[in-house]
């Protein structure tokens, strides 16, 4: 069993920046692909980004070139640097773990997900 704890979000203004964390249980963590997910209020949840467990990165289209994500596994936490927010943003953001390892983009292929860390973005 994997329990994810995200941190870090908060309000900021369009074109400023957050970075959340994702500490995670367990000794397997390394294992892992460590992903992220957003969701707005009446959307469904989407794919943001995902770090593979041999540290390769994937991301969305609409994130691309704006948010970084990475990992220590030393510290068995992985982070999602955002930067140039912008309102559409805005959402709900969780962090998951798959057993699989691989750059998986589809939630169900996520094996365990953390409570979600709110991030909102004025304009």
């Amino acid at each position: 069993q994997v329990q994810l704890v995200e941190s870090g979000g908060g309000l900021v203004q369009a074109g400023g920046s957050l970075r959340l964390s994702c500490a995670a249980s367990g000794r397997t963590f390394s294992r892992y692909a460590m992903g992220w997910f957003r969701q707005a209020p009446g959307k469904e949840r989407e794919f943001v980004a995902v770090i593979s467990a041999g540290g390769i990165t994937y991301y969305a289209d609409s994130v691309k070139g704006r948010f970084t994500i990475s990992r220590d596994n030393a510290k068995n936490t992985d982070y999602l640097q955002m930067n140039s927010l912008k309102p559409e943003d805005t959402a709900a953001y969780y962090c998951a773990a798959a057993r699989t390892g691989g750059l998986v983009t589809r939630t169900p292929a996520y094996d365990y997900w953390g409570q979600g860390t709110q991030v909102t973005v004025s304009s």
